[in-house]
């Protein structure tokens, strides 16, 4: 959901950094990649190990910055090993990370990209105990063929940001297959739907024609809230809130950021302190004051109102994915997932206190949904991505 609140952990994990081409090592083979992300790791992060193109997109103040962030989640680095011409595994006290680099002919960094780390766990019952002493509320279902593998607070709802979009996509594929819709039909994009990033569509021109499958390719995949909204608009608050009785009234993400804004706390009291139809002419009044500033929002957490979000249990996330998992939107983003399998349909969420990871994976014939949810004041990105893929790869 987030209103474009950049993480450095998430940066280097999600969206590499530097130039993408070209990538493997063109100046003395996997030996000469390997020695330079040694260095990379060992010695202090200077300018002259990077290519001018390079710095002209990420500066080495931010590279060494999330160098840090990874010995500091996974200790210091022990080795690299070569995988192919294009990947590096680097193998850290507590964990693992596969990065791609490439060279210029000076032999320095045009291009770098980081995966996402894996932590080193040496069995699910070690997992399930990282899992349980991260600070704050934190939900975990896993489940084998519908079965269930690991559990911590499955039952217990939480706060899920963006996750909440699996619903949506549930309830519009539902109408779909009744005939009411179709993944082709054409709408335009209305002033009224437009909501914060993430997303691209909040700056698309009024009227722009969309076909329903792109909103929900976008919803899913970019966590587009404007395609989000217009999907709500088109299916009906009524037809969600009957999918999700707790979430009433069910929000759009628009009216989520105005209850959080700074400058609307009158009426965030109005809706926390009223009854139902109380807190539908609270959201009433929040559209007609119109869209917040993303610099109206609050990024403390402990600042964000608990009722500006979507509340859902890791085990309800599983089964929403369930109902939407082998479409084929579903895989165009694979968020963390590793490598090695079959298939995988993924959605997350996070805001300021909220992070959800829900994935569907399928290898041979075993198939498992993992849901992760944390709240709390102390969410850590990057340490949350670390054990979530250090449990994805202990799964067989």
């Amino acid at each position: 959901m987030k209103a474009k609140r950049v993480f450095l952990g998430l940066l280097a994990l999600l969206g590499g950094l530097g130039g993408a081409e070209g990538l493997g090592d063109p100046m003395g083979g996997l030996e000469r990649g390997a020695e330079v992300l040694l260095r990379l790791f060992t010695e202090e992060v200077r300018e002259e190990a990077f290519a001018p193109g390079f710095l002209a997109q990420v500066p080495a103040a931010q590279v060494a910055a999330i160098v840090a962030q990874l010995k500091a989640n996974l200790g210091e680095l022990k080795g690299v090993q070569p995988l192919d011409p294009e990947r590096y595994l680097l193998e850290l006290e507590r964990g693992y990370v596969h990065a791609r680099i490439s060279l210029d002919r000076e032999g320095r960094i045009a291009g770098l990209f980081f995966e996402p780390p894996i932590a080193k766990l040496g069995s699910l019952e070690e997992a399930l105990e990282a899992f349980r002493a991260l600070p704050g509320r934190v939900g975990l279902w896993v489940e084998r063929d519908g079965k269930p593998v690991l559990a911590l607070e499955e039952d217990t709802p939480l706060a899920v940001a963006s996750a909440f979009k699996l619903l949506v996509l549930a309830a519009l594929r539902e109408e779909v297959e009744a005939g009411r819709r179709a993944w082709d039909e054409v709408v335009r994009l209305e002033e009224a739907w437009k909501s914060l990033p993430s997303g691209l569509l909040q700056s698309w021109p009024e009227g722009s024609p969309l076909t329903l499958h792109t909103l929900a390719a976008l919803m899913i995949s970019l966590s587009d809230n404007t395609a989000t909204d217009a999907l709500i608009a088109l299916l009906g608050r009524e037809r969600l809130e009957a999918l999700s009785p707790r979430n009433r009234p069910f929000l759009t993400t628009r009216e989520a950021f105005g209850l959080a804004a700074r400058g609307n706390r009158d009426l965030l009291a109005a809706f926390r302190d009223g009854d139902l139809e109380a807190k539908r002419q609270a959201l009433e009044a929040l559209r007609a004051r119109g869209l917040p500033s993303v610099t109206d929002l609050p990024l403390d957490p402990g600042d964000w109102p608990p009722e500006a979000d979507w509340r859902f249990t890791p085990r309800e996330l599983c089964r929403w994915m369930a109902k939407v998992a082998d479409l084929p939107l579903m895989g165009i983003n694979p968020g963390v997932a590793a490598f090695g399998w079959d298939r995988v349909a993924y959605k997350g969420g996070s805001r300021p206190g909220v992070l959800s990871l829900v994935h569907s994976l399928s290898r041979g014939d075993n198939r498992y949904c993992v849901a992760f949810v944390w709240n709390g004041e102390e969410v850590d990105e990057l340490k949350a991505f670390t054990l979530y893929g250090g449990l994805l790869d202990l799964l067989p």
